[in-house]
């Protein structure tokens, strides 16, 4: 199964969810309104504003608060949408928290690995059948592999593509777990696509936390000493495209002999700055990318933007760790 819309999964709220007065307010609005959830996102939709049913769920539930300035600004038209008075909806909302690099840099020395409870992923992993995959031994080496994260007009994630070379460390090797954390989980999770040499078995997602857990299946068993190339692709609707915070890193629970890390922008949109930062240490979870705050403190390098309007990272026999670029406007 293919990881798809949030929106076809979310149909009900939580009535047991504490709500701010914010998630209340909404709540009374839309009721009064007489509109569904659909219905009022095709109105915010016809108006300019982008915002799934998810979103909007978890917004009148309480689990979420809009933060992302396309949020806010979409919390106006929705004013509008349910007719209520200008501002009585945004004036319950707390002021956002800090984003971007600054904010990415005072995490980097706390003690937290991951941006989402362990037990979320330890959940996922179990609905997939996977339940030891953290602490098992793995007999499927992942020697290579390539992330190209490609960077929209609005400096949110349009896409992420991947190329892994695994080799088998026993007969019989047929799949590879592949663990995603979107960092902005309020846009919903991304379209996962097989691309070359593998196909989606099972797979499961965690709307609240961005969390996305897959199963890549081989096209053939694999034996001892034989190697294998899949390539895959998550791809994010928009826009606006979901916040990534100016960074894109993957967190590995076993070394990696070369991992390229390529982070293009869109034309016009080149950072002031750019670096790559690694950290190493154990890992949390299994091989992850996403948002992170950092377990130890980040070795950062200046990259220079190439001529193709990105920038790229190369780590050597690396982990266990996280490695990443992050960049500023």
């Amino acid at each position: 199964m293919v990881a798809g819309s949030a929106a076809d999964r979310v149909t009900t709220d939580d009535d047991d969810q504490p709500r701010t007065a914010f998630a209340t307010a909404l709540r009374s609005a839309i009721a009064t309104s007489g509109l569904s959830l659909d219905r009022i996102q095709a109105r915010l939709l016809a108006r300019g504003a982008s915002v799934s049913v998810t979103a909007l769920s978890y917004w009148q539930s309480g689990k979420r608060q809009p933060e992302r300035q396309s949020s806010l600004s979409a919390v106006r038209v929705l004013e509008e949408v349910l007719a209520i008075p200008a501002g009585s909806l945004l004036s319950l909302l707390p002021p956002p928290r800090p984003r971007g690099a600054s904010s990415r840099r005072s995490r980097a020395t706390t003690e937290q690995p991951l941006t989402f409870p362990l037990e979320a992923l330890q959940a996922l992993l179990k609905k997939v059948g996977a339940p030891n995959a953290l602490e098992q031994h793995h007999q499927l080496k992942l020697v290579g592999l390539h992330d190209l994260c490609e960077i929209a007009e609005d400096g949110g994630q349009r896409a992420v593509t991947a190329r892994a070379v695994f080799q088998a460390g026993a007969d019989g090797q047929d799949r590879w777990l592949l663990v995603y954390a979107q960092g902005d989980p309020e846009a919903g999770p991304p379209v996962l696509n097989t691309l070359r040499n593998c196909h989606v078995g099972r797979a499961e997602v965690d709307d609240e936390h961005g969390l996305t857990v897959a199963e890549l299946l081989f096209d053939r068993p694999i034996d001892r000493g034989e190697t294998h190339l899949i390539e895959y692709s998550l791809t994010n609707p928009g826009p606006p495209y979901p916040e990534c915070r100016n960074t894109h890193y993957r967190e590995f629970r076993r070394p990696v002999r070369e991992y390229l890390l390529e982070v293009r922008f869109a034309p016009g949109t080149i950072p002031a700055k750019c670096w790559q930062y690694s950290a190493h240490g154990p890992s949390a979870g299994a091989s992850t990318s996403g948002l992170r705050q950092g377990t130890s403190p980040l070795d950062r390098k200046e990259l220079k933007p190439d001529q193709g309007n990105g920038v790229h990272a190369v780590a050597l026999d690396f982990g266990p760790g996280v490695f990443g670029i992050d960049w500023e406007y």
